[in-house]
């Protein structure tokens, strides 16, 4: 039997997480957060308008949470973003998703969204 492959888990997982669900306009989006500057800086998610999936690199962002309660985001959400890429199938993006998350030593935080919330 082969041993447990971590990075194989983690792209599989990330490309489940990106998931469209036509029948309740569902979307699955994973933000890349700086758990130091407590924010979001990338943000994927399936684009069902034309079929592709997006990353976007935030370049703005609200002021930061007071947290009142335990469902608060504690992180910054972006409040404006520009393309960083765009790709065909969820695991070519839960590869890029991983590359950045690597390179800046970021953290995964999933959120499922509404088709007609502002994408």
């Amino acid at each position: 039997m082969p041993s447990f492959d971590l990075e194989n888990f983690t792209h599989r997982l990330l490309a489940e997480s990106l998931f469209y669900d036509l029948e309740y306009g569902l979307i699955g989006s994973v933000s890349l957060v700086d758990p130091d500057a407590e924010r979001e800086e990338y943000i994927v998610s399936f684009m069902p308008n034309d079929g592709t999936y997006m990353i976007e690199e935030a370049t703005a962002w609200e002021d930061p949470p007071e947290l009142e309660d335990d469902e608060d985001v504690a992180y910054a959400l972006a409040t404006e973003s520009t393309v960083y890429g765009t790709y065909e199938i969820p695991e070519v993006a839960a590869n890029a998703t991983l590359t950045l998350a690597q390179e800046h030593d970021l953290l995964p935080s999933m959120t499922v969204l509404f088709e007609d919330e502002e994408l």
